[in-house]
């Protein structure tokens, strides 16, 4: 078990004043051939005599709210050469006319490994370690000062800030142990950090299955040892464990995204023989499919954005893809039914893994460099030459260019199963006749 105790939960009065209204089967495509990247926006309302301006921006992990609303990232103020770096929290407001960013500074610097979440309403939780704590308070702007609400605190090792809830006020924490893993409600509870759900083995990952911010999907291995295998948390009921993922008995299945209106879902798994990625559908019994054009040589492939709103149509989401080689980071797009992974050169200085698609097909991604420091660049998802050929998964030079071949079991059926995605706790609703 994991030991975990809340110390402090209570969410007393802030430090400054409330804060106020906020302000593939074809050939693969080289990189940059395509997809012109355009920034929108520049530096917002930070005055030029304060001492982040312009500052260099630290490659830390970008997080976006799940409306793409907002964005919150840990930066450092520049410095003189082998000098201490000073690091901030920085939200970044992106659904005006032109991003902006509002530095969040304290009297002191944050430590280079807390973590910042954005809410729905600006405001930015930050997670910091101290001893063996993990204290929790949320952050805004306040005139030219920074208000601090805290929170309260965790006694924990570790833990690890899940993707923001749907619901745009909840943020979860993961406290993960060898026997069991402790899910907590850190922000959004009415009395501070809560314990919400004890999972028996340890988990990771985290992906949310639905709008309302109810079920939640976490990569487990059991105590003991044996597969990793994603299953689905119920937070409405006790945190019940539904299994989500079973390609096959021995598979390290993992769900990297989720998109609750399509129902797509992108997967990662080595049930074929080596590590894969693939794509199947919430209540569907079709197997999942692990399309050729995922794999390109010598480079790893992430997804990180699906376009919403194609209610039924998983097959027309286009997908975003973090591709990292040797010559660095760059954008892929593509789409089930087009079956061709679109490589196309990132936009300077993106925060590489961190985007959001809009419903009518627009990529936006974030990034900051000398010329723009808080910019967005937008791309438009390209267009697929149709359909390729389903060759109906028997194999075959068509079948193996174009990614149509779904994952079958060789052995019989009962050894390797199709995903039991039906049997999850979410269902589509059946398209009308």
């Amino acid at each position: 078990m994991t030991a975990c105790a809340i110390e402090g939960g209570t969410a007393g009065p802030a430090t400054t004043a409330d804060p106020g209204p906020e302000e593939s089967g074809e050939p693969e495509e080289p990189v940059g051939a395509e997809g012109a990247t355009e920034p929108v926006g520049a530096a917002g309302p930070v005055g030029a005599a304060a001492p982040w301006a312009g500052a260099p921006r630290a490659p830390g992990t970008f997080t976006l709210t799940a409306d793409g609303a907002y964005g919150a990232r840990l930066t450092a103020a520049p410095g003189a050469p082998g000098e201490q770096r000073a690091w901030y929290p920085e939200r970044w407001t992106l659904d005006g006319p032109e991003p902006y960013a509002v530095p969040l500074p304290l009297h002191q610097p944050e430590e280079p490994d807390a973590q910042v979440v954005p809410l729905a309403d600006g405001r930015v939780l930050i997670r910091r370690r101290v001893a063996d704590r993990q204290m929790f308070s949320l952050l805004y702007p306040t005139g030219p000062a920074t208000g601090e609400l805290p929170l309260g605190a965790v006694e924990c090792d570790g833990m690890t800030l899940l993707p923001p809830s749907p619901d745009g006020s909840s943020v979860y924490g993961l406290s993960a142990g060898d026997h069991s893993s402790l899910l907590w409600l850190v922000a959004g509870g009415a009395f501070g950090p809560e314990l919400v759900a004890e999972i028996p083995g340890h988990c990771s990952g985290g992906v949310w299955l639905d709008r309302a911010g109810r079920i939640l999907a976490l990569d487990r291995q059991l105590p003991g040892g044996g597969p990793v295998k994603a299953v689905a948390v119920d937070l409405e009921r006790n945190g019940e464990v539904t299994p989500l993922l079973q390609i096959a008995p021995s598979s390290d299945d993992r769900l990297l995204l989720a998109d609750p209106d399509s129902g797509l879902l992108l997967i990662r798994s080595d049930a074929p023989g080596h590590d894969r990625l693939g794509w199947g559908v919430l209540g569907s019994c079709l197997p999942v499919r692990f399309p050729e054009c995922l794999r390109p040589a010598d480079v790893a492939v992430t997804p990180f954005a699906v376009q919403p709103g194609q209610m039924l149509m998983p097959e027309s989401c286009a997908v975003a893809l973090r591709i990292d080689g040797a010559a660095g980071s760059w954008v892929g797009v593509w789409r089930p039914q087009g079956r061709r992974l679109h490589q196309l050169a990132a936009p300077e200085g993106w925060s590489a893994g961190a985007g959001f698609w809009s419903r009518d097909g627009v990529l936006h991604l974030p990034c900051t460099n000398a010329a723009t420091p808080c910019a967005v660049a937008r791309i438009e998802a390209p267009g697929d030459d149709g359909p390729l050929p389903d060759t109906g998964g028997t194999g075959g030079t068509d079948g193996d260019a174009s990614g149509t071949e779904p994952f079958g079991a060789v052995t019989p059926p009962v050894v390797c199963k199709p995903v039991p995605l039906g049997q999850a706790p979410l269902h589509r609703a059946a398209p009308p006749d």
